[in-house]
């Protein structure tokens, strides 16, 4: 939108169980504090325990507009 204004906020999303599932869970907590424009996945990491994947960490910028 021509001569818009945004602001960019860093969200981490997590879930035992995907990227997709931690990505949305980050965007449903932002979402309910002001109104979701876009989002970039920045970096996508996870935690492992006795070879396995236990946790999903992704770190989004949430765009928020905040002007016309």
């Amino acid at each position: 939108m021509p001569n818009s204004v945004y602001k960019k906020v860093d969200f981490v999303g997590v879930s035992p169980n995907s990227i997709s599932e931690a990505i949305n869970n980050a965007i449903a907590h932002a979402a309910t504090t002001e109104k979701v424009t876009w989002f970039e996945v920045v970096e996508m990491r996870g935690h492992v325990e006795e070879g396995k994947v236990t946790q999903y960490q992704v770190i989004l910028k949430v765009g928020f507009r905040v002007g016309p």
